[in-house]
C-alpha cells in the first residue's frame, strides 16, 4: 500500500482533468473534491472512483466544458440547471452559491436539476461548514431500492447530509444514504469476506440477511428504519423534483445510466443569530456529552458524527493517503 501526499494527489488529478478539456480553475476545484474524499478516508469516492470518471469523460458521457447555470433567482432561492456536466463541480458551485445567499439573507437554497453523480454527498456538507454555514443537502438517484412492502426497485437510496460548523474546523457532519447500507459498503463487506453487522437486504427467498453476497444477487437493499426510510426516500425525491422541475427517481430509471439527477443545496448562516463562539459552545457541550457515553464494549469509543473523518484526515495529512498501487499507477499513466 502506497502513501501519497494530498498535494500530489490534487496535482495529478488536476493534470488529468486539464488534459480532458477542463479549465485550470474547474480542474483544480474538481481535483480537490476527489482528493478531499480520499483524505477523509472515503476512498470509494476518491482515488478508487477517479479512473472510472475519466473513462466516462473519454467516452463523452460527461461534458468537461459544461457548467451549471442559474435559470431562476428569487431572493434567497435559486433554480439551476447542471446540463449533465461534471457532477462534483456543478454541486460544488451550487453549494458555494447557497452559502453566498446565506451570507446575504441568512439562508440560501439552490435547487440543482439535470446534474450528474456528485460522488460523495458529504463533500458539500463539509464545504458549507468550512464557510461557517449549516449545510443541508441531498440528491436523488436511479431506482435502486424497493418501497416498503414492495419487491421491485422503485425508490432511490437518496443520500442526505447535515453539517454544523465549528470554528476550529472540527465540524459535526452526518452523510448517509437512506438504505441501511450503501451499495459501496455492501460491496466492501463482500470483498473482505465479512457479514454485515445487522440485516442490510433480502436474499433470493425474500428473507432479511446479513450476507452481502446474498444481497448482491437480488440487490433488494433494505431502507433504513424500514418504512421510515422508505417514506424519507420518497419525500426527498419528491421535494427535489418539485423544486428543480427536473428528473424524478422514476424518470432517471429510464435513462439507462445514473445521469440527470436532482439535488438540493441549503445553507444557513448561524452568525446572523449569534457570535460563532456561542455556536462553538453549544457544539462543545453536545459533543462532550456524547463522548461521555459508556461504551457497550470494554475499551470501546463513542464517536460523534464526523469525528472519524476528522481523525482519518489528520493521519492522512501527516503520513500520506493510502492508495492501492495499481490505482495510483493508472492515474499516473493517464
Amino acid at each position: 500500500m502506497l502513501r501519497i501526499k494530498y498535494e500530489d494527489m490534487v496535482k495529478e488529478f488536476k493534470r488529468v482533468l486539464v488534459s480532458r478539456g477542463f479549465t485550470e480553475k474547474n480542474a483544480e476545484d474538481a481535483a480537490t473534491v476527489f482528493a478531499q474524499n480520499s483524505l477523509d478516508g472515503i476512498y470509494s469516492h476518491g482515488i478508487n472512483r477517479f479512473p472510472r470518471v475519466v473513462e466516462y469523460l473519454d467516452k463523452g458521457e460527461i461534458k468537461p466544458d459544461v457548467v451549471a447555470t442559474c435559470e431562476l433567482s428569487m431572493g434567497a432561492i435559486e433554480r439551476w440547471n447542471g446540463h449533465r456536466g461534471f457532477g462534483p463541480l456543478n454541486a460544488k458551485q451550487a453549494m458555494d452559491r447557497a452559502c453566498e445567499l446565506a451570507k446575504q439573507y441568512g439562508i440560501g437554497m439552490v435547487a440543482l436539476g439535470n446534474n450528474n453523480h456528485w460522488m460523495r454527498g458529504g463533500s458539500y456538507g463539509w464545504q458549507a461548514a468550512d464557510q461557517g454555514c449549516i449545510g443541508i443537502c441531498w440528491s436523488n438517484t436511479m431506482p435502486n431500492m424497493p418501497a416498503w412492502g414492495g419487491k421491485d426497485r422503485k425508490i432511490g437510496n437518496n443520500p442526505f447530509i447535515f453539517a454544523v460548523p465549528n470554528s476550529n474546523g472540527e465540524h459535526v457532519v452526518v452523510d448517509c444514504a437512506v438504505s441501511q447500507f450503501s451499495y459501496g459498503k455492501i460491496e466492501e463487506a463482500k470483498l473482505k469476506g465479512q457479514q454485515l453487522p445487522v440485516p442490510g437486504g433480502y436474499d433470493e427467498d425474500g428473507n432479511l440477511t446479513t450476507d452481502p453476497a446474498a444481497i448482491e444477487k437480488t440487490w433488494r437493499v433494505l431502507p433504513m428504519g424500514y418504512w421510515k426510510g422508505s417514506g424519507i426516500s420518497i419525500l426527498l425525491d419528491l421535494i427535489s423534483t418539485v423544486l428543480t422541475n427536473a428528473n424524478s427517481v422514476q424518470k432517471i430509471g429510464t435513462f439507462g445510466d445514473e445521469v440527470g439527477l436532482s439535488q438540493i443545496m441549503i445553507a444557513i448562516d448561524p452568525s446572523k443569530f449569534q457570535d460563532s463562539s456561542v455556536t462553538d459552545g453549544i457544539i462543545g457541550e453536545l459533543v462532550a456529552d456524547i463522548k461521555s457515553s459508556e461504551p457497550i464494549t470494554e475499551g470501546g469509543k463513542v464517536f460523534y458524527p464526523g469525528e472519524i473523518e476528522i481523525n482519518t484526515r489528520k493521519d492522512n495529512k501527516e503520513n500520506g493517503i493510502p492508495v492501492i498501487e495499481e490505482k495510483w499507477e493508472s492515474v499516473l499513466a493517464m
